[in-house]
């Protein structure tokens, strides 16, 4: 490894050498400031100066600059110009602060772009690369004005929106019922020869091979067929693709497998993937598509992957990164005061199929999640297990949000998540009934939502059954009568692509049993493409599902293909979710939508009308931070020698946190890729870079304040203001 000192002698190259000749020319002012300065200092100074005299006829900026606690409306009113002279002057605040870069395993990087300029100016030095200058071009750029803010009209959304097709599209349906008759043969043709078998799903001696293509036609109806004969094999997925992998793809999958990644993709989802691509959707399936399919990137760092949620480390009888005590290391998990996530001990702690972006890569690295599914049934101590949560739960103060989630809710049992339903419906009916004789301002918050987080209706929507509707329809039921008010289903589509059929017909029994659904994005690369998400959101409103988070990437560089830079998820929020944006007018009609779950569909298609919207933006865009909680509040502080930004976030100021984050202080993050490497991505991907213009520009992010529908309603009592479970050390 070597020392910042020695790549401050690192002569840059040829490529950098132009685009930083190209710099001095457009910007006379900067290179009298680096021809004059004798050494770094000056030129900090120099370029500190020459900015904060051009600041000063905006009041608005210099406000937004020295504010501890940025504004959303002095946000919201920044000129163009004004984001660029704030980057620099934190470039320089902030210059010479190392940074331990877990995209590199702990490297230190030193961020100080004006000294990188400054010697390469002065001594044709300083190792900085052509990201790091063509990221520099466009700042300055935007400074003098010439690159400006030019948001896409609707139509032009529109247009993008139009070039990504739905998964009911009767051509896409019918490509895909040539993909299940491909993949069922390939099923058949394993039984037959005795590669695969299954106790449950078995030919009967004598059956032709008619009557076996139609008995699996049968099974693919069935959840647990899916299961049974989920993909755990690169040359088996290759297969069952018509031999459509290219040699390349192969080898990853291969190093992938040698390398202890697991793998797990069932048939149902797998016959979403393109093998004969349309001409009317080239492309489109690429955002399911590199779900199943790893990258070089995880391939090499699994081994090395470090956690990014801190709070999700807990040591037995510490408290976790947000200060809370937990009943248990990996079955409960807490960020805020008032949610609680539950992970069963049961067949929970799995998933219809591996995300290849998966939060949770770090435990399948060290064991703590795998896709054995019956070493994950449930054991004899998980009812005692269960009564432990509850009783934590019970006595907590300020809990009133229980999220259930894995691995994936849906993936337990019927009698599992029955078994955790009525568990959670008697401890919120003791815990409401031992407020009685607490005083106003000791009582505890009660249990107010219930929430289910689950990829099935993507995955596999056929786990969606009529008896687990019934279990649904009965909790909301008795839950109801004991105070709860809130029962969300929390999905993840990834692509309209994944709106099927056969997910439509899920989502509407979900809905008819009274629960709400919503979706969670990760605006992976091929998710971010123009117009994509604003797609995923008019296709999700067409079925009655109200989008919830638009998550960046988490994850260092083992996500690295996956990961869109923040400055695309700010332009992604400004200049397309902003023409879904709900007038205020109509707020308190979309907040009362949950009460009335299964007329959804036809009540978000009025609301729509009436307010002439594409789709309903009830998201925020946000990124989980390596901390305490989810923000999209940022300032990009340094750059490194590669282009590649840090960030600097702070706590969303919308929401309740834990005590702690008063002492955490901000959060800091590098990003890994550069703005140029996403946008070569992009190009790769079939995209037009000229359609993401302005996308340098996004250095500055605020969080958007939450939507009203999803907060839970006052309490008709004071809760009292002191906190149980919580441990602050000094």
């Amino acid at each position: 490894m070597l020392k910042n000192q020695e790549l401050d002698r690192i002569a840059i190259t040829v490529k950098s050498h132009r685009l930083l000749n190209q710099l001095l020319d457009e910007n006379p002012e900067l290179e009298r400031i680096m021809r004059n300065a004798q050494n770094e200092t000056e030129a900090l100074i120099g370029v500190r100066n020459w900015i904060v005299d051009g600041l000063q006829s905006s009041p608005r900026a210099l406000e937004f600059y020295r504010s501890a606690n940025p504004d959303r409306g002095v946000f919201d009113s920044l000129d163009w110009k004004d984001y660029a002279a704030i980057r620099i002057l934190d470039y320089i605040d902030n210059a010479g602060r190392e940074f331990s870069d877990l995209n590199l395993r702990g490297e230190i990087a030193v961020s100080n772009p004006i000294r990188m300029i400054w010697l390469a100016v002065a001594q044709g030095t300083g190792g900085a690369k052509p990201y790091f200058f063509e990221d520099m071009l466009h700042l300055f750029r935007q400074l003098r004005g010439d690159e400006k803010r030019k948001p896409p009209s609707r139509m032009q959304v529109e247009q993008w929106m139009d070039r990504f097709v739905s998964g009911q599209d009767p051509r896409i349906v019918k490509l895909r019922e040539e993909n299940r008759e491909r993949i069922i043969n390939v099923i058949i043709d394993k039984i037959d020869g005795g590669h695969i078998s299954s106790a449950r799903f078995k030919f009967d001696d004598g059956m032709s091979r008619e009557q076996k293509y139609l008995r699996t036609l049968d099974w693919w109806e069935d959840w647990r067929f899916h299961l049974a004969f989920a993909i755990r094999d690169p040359d088996l997925l290759n297969e069952m693709l018509g031999y459509s992998l290219d040699p390349d793809t192969m080898k990853i999958l291969y190093d992938a497998r040698d390398a202890g990644i697991p793998f797990f993709v069932n048939p149902y989802y797998l016959s979403l993937l393109h093998v004969r691509v349309p001409y009317f959707a080239v492309g489109a399936d690429l955002a399911i598509r590199y779900y199943v399919l790893y990258s070089r990137e995880l391939v090499e760092e699994f081994g090395h992957i470090v956690a990014w949620e801190k709070e999700d480390q807990v040591r037995p009888d510490e408290p976790n990164a947000a200060g809370w005590l937990l009943p248990s290391q990996h079955a409960v998990h807490r960020r805020y005061p008032e949610v609680a996530i539950v992970i069963p001990a049961t067949v929970g702690r799995a998933c219809g199929g591996l995300c290849s972006s998966c939060q949770r890569m770090f435990d399948f690295q060290n064991g703590n999640l795998n896709f054995d599914l019956d070493t994950l049934t449930p054991k004899e101590s998980w009812p005692d297990k269960l009564a432990r949560y509850m009783e934590y739960f019970e006595k907590d103060s300020q809990l009133r949000d229980i999220l259930i989630t894995g691995g994936d809710a849906l993936m337990s049992s019927d009698a599992s998540l029955k078994e955790i339903l009525d568990a959670i419906l008697a401890m919120a009916q003791r815990k409401k009934k031992a407020n009685e004789s607490r005083p106003d301002g000791e009582k505890y918050a009660e249990l107010a939502r219930v929430r289910l987080g689950t990829r099935m209706p993507v995955y596999l929507p056929q786990r969606v059954t009529p008896k687990l509707i019934d279990i649904l329809a009965e909790f909301k039921d008795k839950a109801a009568a004991a105070g709860v008010s809130q029962f969300v289903i929390q999905t993840h589509f990834e692509s309209p692509m994944e709106v099927t059929p056969e997910a439509r017909e899920a989502i509407g029994n979900l809905l008819a049993s009274g629960w709400t659904v919503t979706n969670q994005l990760v605006f992976t690369a091929a998710a971010s493409r123009r117009g994509h998400t604003a797609k995923l959101r008019q296709v999700l409103n067409d079925v009655g599902v109200l989008p919830y988070y638009t998550f960046s990437v988490k994850g260092y560089m083992e996500n690295t293909f996956h990961f869109a830079p923040n400055a695309r998820a700010v332009q992604e929020q400004l200049e397309e979710k902003a023409f879904g944006e709900i007038p205020a007018r109509f707020l308190e009609t979309v907040k009362d939508l949950p009460e009335d779950a299964p007329n959804l569909v036809s009540r978000i298609g009025e609301l729509r009308q009436k307010a002439d919207l594409p789709f309903l933006a009830t998201d925020r865009n946000v990124l989980n931070l390596p901390g305490v909680g989810k923000s999209l509040t940022y300032r990009v502080i340094g750059i490194t020698r590669y282009g590649r930004r840090i960030l600097e976030f702070d706590h969303d100021a919308t929401r309740v946190h834990s005590p702690i984050i008063e002492k955490m202080g901000k959060v800091l993050i590098i990003e890994s890729k550069s703005v140029s490497e996403y946008l070569e991505q992009m190009e790769s991907l079939g995209e037009n870079p000229v359609d993401y213009e302005g996308l340098y520009g996004y250095s500055i992010g605020v969080t958007e304040p939450r939507m009203p529908l999803y907060e839970c309603s006052d309490y008709d009592y004071e809760v009292t203001g002191d906190y149980t479970n919580l441990r602050i050390e000094s």
